[in-house]
């Protein structure tokens, strides 16, 4: 039975939207990763959006419990339902149904459609919920509801804002498994396992804790995909399922050895870390040292280590990607899409950790032997910075040991290291913006997009908002605001296009009422940032005019979509789009691909893409359904937002992407295409930058301007002939360099006391410690020492061979004469002095010491 299908089935018989799994790096910038299916409904649920229509959803929601509050990453097979990565089944009611019908739709998807049944199964409702209590008797014996208290049965979001009682649906294991005495129902054992849990969001929590009812109750639901996977299947750990066991037998094939529950967290935790590491790759998160990347990082390195236990010394984790698609690549697609390339990624990461392994491990060993009660923080610190070890695999490590790390001292020095390096966590979400949006949606629904044909439009002010984004009636002359436009030609920044600018006017005379500066989205509304140069209030009617630079712009989007052909059709189909930025003058383009790109390999892109740019293909935009789009050959990137009908643009076969920006009707109108810099983003990411249009006209201007100034320098009109002039210069010059120095070397004066040979000396030019080298290679016992001036300030060197005499004491007492101080071996040291004018006395002092030590 696939009860993932079934369950979106039942619930879009029941009139609810499907709505496919958001991506698990949440549009909320304040997660890390979603980590439950109402997040993606979070601002609907807050009351900052209106509810969508129909006002019913349902989702099977990929989530990531890995860092952050909800952080399940240590109990990671150690027990039976903790996964990094799930999935959990929902069903929404914005303001729509409630109580009655949810419960109703639960109970007839779990004895009706998952035929569990009705003698295993138990509820729970919350202590004050007679509502919720008196409904479910219509469905179970009383005996088998529980009323529970606000730890086990009231949810809240956060300290204020919605909030309700919740109710659970318990399957009883059976007590022939379960024998412990928390295993009655409503204990801490593991007879009764929750299933499903229904929240009534009922209430409105003030600062103060006041309850107030909400005007339209909501329902969210959640429903872990594994635990029902494992009741249906009848097995008592989730690992034990089909969602899990191929995997683990594949790590058995590797190991050599069968996999027996009791002891085989290991394979278990191998299992669930692959699960993350696939999904948060193939969703476009890469290996880095801060924030998901650290975190997705954190979580392959623990599943290699755990690999390394088991007796493996190479990578493996990649090879497992294939079970895993097997598995779940017919339901989400894109694993197939990014198959490659997510075990390209994943297979460099693992050689990095596994170079630094076992060093890293025998120092934790030897560490350990010394451990009584606390394990040394700056040794896992160290671990950590130079062995690739996260800290809560040093964790792992000790936990089996029954010993903690001193996190004090851990926590102190990655404290320096953070001031050191300025290095903070940053979000790849925009910061939450306070604005009250959902008025104006309801006020004035989405405005009007007219940019793709027009660049001027007449339009009315329907809203303004100062830089605070509150609404206001207008804003003075010199005032920064937003504006909201009912027909708007401004591009609103998104897909890696900037947004438009431009300007507002007087709709007779032209006159200038404000300046566009940037334009953007919020909730789907296109927003124009203001500066007023005159009083604007809403209704005012004005002329909207997009700035001349959006021609430049729309070039540098149509060069990133040949480039983007071009990398897979020169590097491989491997090349997927991780990131990108289209400006008026510059394009920047990040891709997977394991290693840096060669000047052929870049000079062939940049060939392929303006070879497409000279053939002048027309450029073609269409609407159509997602599975036409595809069906075509279009690149979807994974992520985005597309609604019912999606728009595609084409270059002839050459480029086939959907895409919501602006272009050119004509590859011919992009001009010259030239790739400034290729670069590293982070392990597997690359990064193209590249100018077209003026832009690309400029930099050759620059370049051109750069080579009159050579050939003029040079006096030569091939530049080349010129530098090779040069070089053949400078190899004679240095030449007589040599030649000079050889002579004032055989000019140094040499003296001797006893059989030592003396050169106490003052040189002009040259290396000294080259002369002093000579001179050591030139005489069985001899003492050097060499003065030389650097402008205001003297080098001091000093060496000996077969003498009583140590160059760094010699030093030592020398170098204070001159201002300065110094050191180093017993055969060779040097120092720095401040005062040139005291050589003459540094000399006669570093043969008087000679003398006496000689």
């Amino acid at each position: 039975m696939d009860i993932r299908q079934a369950f979106l089935d039942f619930f879009a018989s029941k009139g609810h939207k499907i709505y496919e799994s958001a991506p698990l790096v949440p549009e909320d910038a304040t997660l890390l990763f979603t980590n439950a299916g109402m997040v993606p409904f979070k601002s609907v649920f807050t009351g900052e959006v209106p509810a969508p229509n129909p006002p019913r959803a349902a989702s099977c929601q990929t989530c990531i419990r890995a860092g952050g509050k909800h952080n399940d990453l240590e109990n990671v097979g150690h027990t039976a339902r903790h996964h990094t990565f799930f999935e959990m089944l929902g069903n929404f009611s914005f303001g729509d149904y409630f109580k009655e019908d949810a419960i109703a739709y639960a109970w007839e998807f779990v004895t009706e459609v998952l035929e569990l049944p009705v003698e295993k199964l138990w509820v729970t409702v919350h202590e004050s919920d007679d509502e919720a209590e008196a409904i479910w008797a219509k469905y179970i014996a009383r005996e088998r509801i529980l009323r529970m208290g606000d730890k086990d049965n009231f949810w809240q979001m956060g300290d204020t804002g919605p909030c309700g009682p919740c109710s659970e649906i318990f399957f009883d294991q059976g007590e022939e498994h379960f024998h412990g005495p928390e295993d009655y129902m409503g204990g801490d054992g593991d007879r009764f396992l929750e299933i499903w849990n229904l929240v009534f969001m009922q209430y409105e929590r003030d600062k103060e804790g006041n309850l107030t009812p909400l005007p339209k109750p909501s329902i969210d639901t959640g429903m872990g995909l594994e635990r029902v996977v494992a009741v249906k299947e009848g097995k008592l750990s989730n690992y034990d399922t089909e969602l899990f066991m191929p995997i683990i037998r594949e790590v058995e094939k590797m190991v050599g050895k069968p996999y027996v529950y009791a002891d085989g967290a290991s394979y278990r935790v191998i299992a669930d870390h692959l699960r993350s590491t696939t999904f948060l790759l193939a969703q476009g998160v890469n290996f880095s040292n801060e924030g998901r990347g650290y975190v997705l990082r954190r979580i392959l390195r623990r599943a290699v280590r755990h690999g390394y236990m088991l007796g493996l010394r190479e990578p493996f984790m990649f090879k497992l990607v294939d079970t895993l698609v097997k598995i779940m690549g017919d339901h989400y697609t894109y694993l197939k899409d990014k198959q490659e390339t997510v075990k390209q990624l994943m297979q460099l990461e693992e050689e990095r950790f596994f170079a630094t392994i076992a060093a890293g491990i025998e120092l934790f060993e030897k560490e350990l032997e010394k451990t009584k009660k606390l394990f040394s923080g700056a040794v896992a610190f160290k671990l950590y910075d130079t062995y690739g070890f996260p800290l809560d695999l040093t964790q792992d490590m000790l936990k089996d040991k029954g010993l903690e790390v001193d996190i004090a001292e851990f926590e102190r020095l990655m404290q320096e290291q953070r001031e050191r390096a300025k290095a903070a966590w940053k979000g790849s979400g925009d910061a939450k913006v306070e604005g009250d949006f959902k008025a104006l949606i309801e006020a004035f629904g989405k405005n009007t997009f007219v940019g793709y044909d027009n660049l001027t439009a007449e339009s009315k002010v329907l809203a303004v908002l100062n830089d605070g984004f509150a609404r206001v009636k207008c804003l003075e002359p010199g005032q920064k605001g937003w504006v909201m436009l009912d027909i708007t030609p401004f591009y609103a920044e998104s897909g890696g296009q900037t947004g438009d600018a431009g300007a507002l006017r007087t709709m007779e005379e032209g006159e200038m009422v404000a300046e566009v500066l940037d334009t953007k989205k919020f909730f789907d509304l296109n927003l124009s940032e203001i500066k007023a140069a005159r009083k604007i209030c809403e209704n005012d009617l004005v002329e909207a005019a997009v700035d001349t630079t959006r021609h430049e712009i729309a070039k540098h989007h149509s060069a990133t979509h040949l480039l983007h052909s071009a990398l897979r059709e020169i590097l491989g189909e491997h090349v997927s789009q991780a990131g990108s930025l289209v400006e008026a003058d510059r394009l920047r383009f990040d891709f997977s691909h394991p290693k840096a790109l060669s000047a052929e390999e870049i000079a062939a892109v940049e060939q392929w893409v303006n070879d497409k740019i000279e053939r002048g293909i027309a450029g073609e935009t269409e609407e159509m359904s997602i599975e036409d789009a595809k069906a075509k050959g279009a690149m979807a990137l994974f992520g985005e937002k597309y609604g019912d009908k999606v728009r595609v643009v084409s270059f002839g076969e050459s480029s086939i992407e959907l895409c919501g920006g602006t272009h050119v009707h004509n590859t011919a109108e992009i001009g010259m295409f030239l790739i400034t810099k290729e670069s590293g983003v982070s392990a597997g990411i690359r990064r193209i930058e590249a100018v077209c249009g003026h832009a690309a006209y400029e930099l050759v201007k620059r370049m051109r301007g750069t080579l009159t100034t050579i050939e003029r320098e040079l006096k030569a009109k091939d530049p080349m002939q010129g530098i090779e002039k040069l070089k053949s210069q400078v190899k004679q010059l240095k030449q007589e360099l040599v030649e000079a120095q050889k002579s004032k070397k055989s000019e140094i004066k040499t003296e001797t006391i006893g059989d030592v040979t003396v050169v106490v000396d003052e040189v002009e030019g040259g290396d000294i410690k080259a002369m002093i080298d000579d001179l050591k290679n030139a005489h069985d016992r001899v003492a050097v020492m060499l003065f030389q001036k650097k402008g205001d300030k003297v080098l001091i060197a000093a060496g000996q061979k077969n003498t009583a005499v140590k160059a760094g004491a010699w030093v030592k007492q020398i170098a204070p004469v001159l201002g300065g101080g110094g050191g180093g071996r017993d055969d060779f040291a040097q120092a720095g002095g401040k005062d040139p004018s005291k050589i003459g006395e540094a000399k006669e002092k570093a043969l008087a010491y000679l003398q006496e030590n000689l």
